[in-house]
């Protein structure tokens, strides 16, 4: 049998060719059809495997457990059963109104929840997406086209340019073979892979050339693969186990709503035992009301809206992240934003603008030359030192720029009015450099007649041009020239003269040490640098080659490239630190170069720390954790290593963003606490796996989403201090009713959702879209475990509770006895229950305006910063009204008809409550001046 994928032997780099075979029991022509079966039989089919999940019907059975739900399922049910037995004793069928209208609450926030949560993941379809459906291989010397799914580890695979990888394997034959593995590796640029090498066993993955991976693409040649692991043994595999054995952390909101609905279910039991115990206790005959005022303290004290309210206002987050350009996936994540207390950003692309720009020329003699201008736009100057440089005075400058102009296959274009390079960005970058100097590869008419294309070997590229008889400005006449550029060491190799100021001379042992210094400076400022070098040919050979002609050059000068930083990503990082959020780089670029970038973005700060993958290995857990709070730039790290790096922050407590592009980087996305997905590069697997996508790659929208999620997080707490300030005020109301002899309750269920659902939940709503100030960017991250209670927001509920009880008790008692003891014809005495109903419904349009900051007034708020508010309060306050004085709104609701006089004192004992929390205000600005927070 051959050797397992999971066996002993997983290093397949490390073996040749025949070892390779041998151990896996195959040979060149391939498997016979026996071996096919037996280790299909005993592998398995090469297919990703899903692990099980939650059912729809488990997913909508499970929304019924949450406990505020519970509650009103018993509510409902007890309901039910008191108005059946009335029913009977009545001996009419009565209507379970208040049954039928919690229930459908009960029903409604249950399929809210169930579509929350019943988006299955998608992340493992998408990597399913990138394996092979039909492949050809070679059984018993055959030519076979088969299911993906049916390779067996020793199947033997032909691929060519266009094909995608099915399983992973040795390669055996490779021609003029590169593959893509962008999305497995993290690397842009192809590898190009050969068969006949044998690598040490702890090469890195993106460094294996003499393997291939399923779900990478072949982009140039052919070539032959032996399979050596297929399904969720192959790399691809491995990462769909990490995805799927990530475990979903319940969200800081979610955590807090379920706090809250204990805290609410068992006060509400609490209260209503002590309500019953005593009232019975008091008088044993009140005990059937007294069941009835403990249905009612059951509904009012569950804020029924809430779930609602809290979806609606994440949806209306994610609408003005979009805006933005931030796509949010997940409902819960635009809250979870705002609790960011880290956040781990790439740098190419997003911290940078994935745009390689010269930086500077060094040059014989001249010595070094700063050039100004961003991105690939056309603009620019030469600087050396403070003054301006000309470069068309200067021969040996122009014929350097010249060199990088012609020694280059990149296509420098515009694209709706943008400058674009489509190519290499290292060689792009020469296109906008040399036209800084007034050189375009449209004014040159050199014909490239041979070229000897990069290579890993020599690491330069050359290319000959026909002079025809053109003086090249500085550059020796010739009938050709051949133009090189590439590495400054291996470049300077081939040298053996140097142009200085117009004249070719021997390149003494001081000249080139001087070069390699002016190198070595250029690589400290973390720059990416090229040397370029020339040759005159008087004749070209009939059989050119790049080791024949790359020889006796004449160097020329080096080039210093960068990814230039984006200038809003500097007022981003600021504007996170400001915040209180640390902001760490994690590249796959060196460790100069992400410094560089770190430091002028502010990122890098006195005291931090710098640490490179392979570093990184070489800790166990418990230190990684011990260090990454003082890391700020991980370098030369590979995707699998954001996993260790989220999991080591998420020890120390921190709430993590992580961005990501790479399939390999879907396992991080989804352990962080915001996984980030690039929108432009990031591959569907990565998006799957993500909490949000940026639309457009940019570490600013980031943090324009924390922004949002702050804002999202502070009103979400405005309304539930709303919200549940009101609900306390009602329970105490109900509660105080029996107990000060009014007999029975003056709120029926029915009343009580109205209250909930609509004079709570619409002004809520208004509450939800309450702009945002600009204190939220001013203040740290707010405790992912604090409680939904913390900082005050529990005492001011009791607080403002408690007043909205004793405004609307004192309401009750004078309205009882006035109604009970003034007759008016036409009039119910029981018209003091609609009182009641009245003050609480009118005062809580009050605590909506007083509750829409938590340190200024009213009247210190721009009007029009919010206007729905202003139609929520008014439409409410018309529907009350209309409750009371439309016959068969009245009749439904079962209130009764109050004269005019009798509402404006309503309205009047109303207004108590938005002045006792507007000079609650006042009073904290007198204790404590200075002092302002939002949510």
């Amino acid at each position: 049998m051959a050797t397992a994928p999971d066996s002993p032997f997983p290093d397949w780099h490390s073996f040749p060719i025949l070892v390779t075979l041998d151990r896996l029991e195959s040979k060149p022509e391939g498997l016979d059809p026996v071996q096919v079966q037996e280790r299909l039989a005993h592998y398995g089919r090469n297919e990703l495997q899903e692990m099980h999940q939650r059912s729809r019907w488990q997913i909508l059975w499970d929304q019924f457990k949450n406990i505020m739900l519970l509650l009103l399922i018993a509510v409902a049910v007890i309901s039910a059963i008191t108005d059946l037995i009335q029913s009977l004793q009545e001996q009419r069928f009565i209507f379970p109104k208040d049954t039928v209208a919690i229930l459908s609450i009960v029903i409604l926030n249950g399929l809210l929840g169930y579509v929350q949560e019943s988006k299955a993941e998608q992340a493992l379809a998408a990597l399913k997406k990138m394996s092979s459906s039909r492949v050809r291989v070679l059984r018993a010397g055959q030519v076979q086209e088969v299911n993906a799914p049916e390779l067996v580890p020793g199947d033997v695979v032909l691929v060519e340019a266009g094909n995608r990888l099915p399983a992973d394997g040795r390669w055996l034959v490779t021609a003029n073979l590169q593959v893509r593995e962008a999305a497995l590796t993290g690397e842009a640029l192809p590898v190009t892979k050969q068969a006949d090498v044998v690598l040490p066993a702890d090469t890195e993955l993106g460094d294996r050339v003499n393997l291939g991976f399923m779900g990478t693409e072949v982009i140039q040649g052919r070539g032959t693969l032996v399979v050596t692991q297929t399904g969720m043994s192959t790399q691809l595999g491995k990462i769909a186990a990490a995805i799927q054995a990530v475990e979903v952390e319940p969200t800081p909101l979610q955590r807090r709503m379920d706090q809250l609905g204990k805290v609410l279910v068992v006060g509400a039991l609490i209260l209503v035992a002590l309500v019953i115990v005593g009232g019975t206790l008091y008088q044993p005959s009140m005990f059937g009301a007294l069941v009835q005022v403990s249905l009612s303290m059951a509904v009012a004290v569950v804020p029924e809206g809430l779930p609602a309210v809290v979806t609606i206002t994440l949806a209306l987050g994610t609408r003005r992240m979009m805006q933005r350009r931030a796509l949010i996936r997940r409902l819960p994540a635009v809250e979870t934003l705002g609790s960011v207390t880290v956040v781990c950003s790439d740098k190419t692309g997003t911290l940078t603008q994935n745009k390689m720009v010269a930086q500077a020329v060094g040059l014989p003699e001249i010595g070094l030359i700063q050039v100004t201008g961003t991105g690939y736009q056309p603009q620019g100057e030469f600087l050396q030192g403070d003054h301006p440089f000309a470069p068309q005075s200067h021969p040996d400058l122009m014929g350097f720029l010249l060199t990088g102009l012609l020694c280059n296959d990149a296509i420098w274009q515009q694209d709706q009015g943008e400058w674009v390079i489509l190519g290499d960005p290292t060689e792009g970058a020469l296109l906008p450099l040399a036209a800084k100097a007034g050189l375009t590869a449209g004014g040159q008419t050199l014909e490239r007649v041979a070229e000897f294309p990069f290579s890993s070997e020599r690491k330069r590229m050359s290319v000959v041009v026909s002079t025809d008889d053109q003086a090249v400005y500085s550059l020796l006449r010739g009938d050709f020239l051949l133009l090189c550029k590439g590495s400054p060491e291996l470049t300077l190799e081939c040298c053996d003269q140097v142009q200085r100021q117009g004249q070719v001379q021997d390149l003494t042992p001081a000249q080139r040490q001087e070069i390699l210094e002016q190198n070595n400076t250029l690589a400290s400022q973390g720059l990416r640098v090229l040397g370029l070098a020339y040759r005159a040919l008087d004749a070209l050979p009939p059989q050119p080659s790049a080791a024949g002609l790359e020889q006796g050059l004449i160097w020329l000068g080096l080039v210093g490239m960068l990814d230039a930083a984006r200038p809003e990503a500097k007022l981003a990082v600021a504007r996170c630190h400001m915040a209180g959020i640390r902001v760490v780089m994690i590249t796959g670029d060196h460790q100069l170069t992400a410094c560089t970038i770190a430091k002028d973005l502010g990122i890098l700060r006195p005291g931090d720390e710098i640490l490179t993958g392979r570093e990184l290995e070489q800790l166990d857990p418990a230190e990684l954790a011990a260090r990454v709070g003082r890391v700020a730039v991980y370098a030369r790290v590979s995707p699998e290593h954001k996993l260790h790096i989220v999991q080591a922050l998420q020890k120390t407590s921190q709430v993590v963003s992580m961005t990501g592009d790479g399939v390999n980087d879907a396992p991080a996305l989804k352990q962080a606490d915001i996984g980030v997905a690039m929108g432009i590069t990031g591959t569907d697997v990565s998006k799957e796996a993500s909490d949000m996508i940026l639309l457009d790659d940019n570490f600013a929208t980031i943090v324009a989403a924390v922004e949002e999620g702050r804002v999202v997080y502070g009103n979400i707490r405005r309304f539930i201090r709303y919200i549940l300030g009101s609900n306390i005020g009602e329970v105490l109301t109900i509660a105080a009713a029996p107990l000060i002899g009014l007999g029975g309750t003056p709120l029926s269920p029915l009343q009580i959702l109205w209250m909930n659902l609509a004079t709570d939940g619409i002004p809520a709503l208004a509450l939800a879209i309450e702009p945002g100030r600009a204190v939220v960017m001013h203040q740290p991250p707010k405790d992912p475990k604090e409680s939904i209670f913390a900082r005050g927001l529990g005492a001011y509920m009791v607080r403002v509770g408690i007043v909205l009880a004793l405004v609307t008790i004192a309401l009750m008692v004078w309205a009882y006895q006035y109604t009970n003891n003034t007759e008016i014809p036409g009039l119910d005495p029981r018209r003091w229950q609609t009182m009641v109903f009245t003050t609480l419904c009118i005062s809580q349009m009050g605590h909506a305006l007083a509750v829409r900051s938590d340190s200024r007034l009213l009247i210190e708020l721009n009007p029009g910063s919010n206007p729905w508010i202003w139609w929520a309060v008014g439409l409410m306050t018309l529907a009350q009204v209309l409750i009371i004085y439309v016959p068969a709104l009245r009749a439904f609701f079962n209130v009764f008809y109050l004269p005019p006089g009798e509402l404006l004192i309503c309205m009047a004992f109303s207004t108590l409550v938005f002045v006792w929390v507007e000079l609650e205000k006042l009073v904290i600005r007198r204790l404590w001046p200075g002092r302002e927070t939002e949510g």
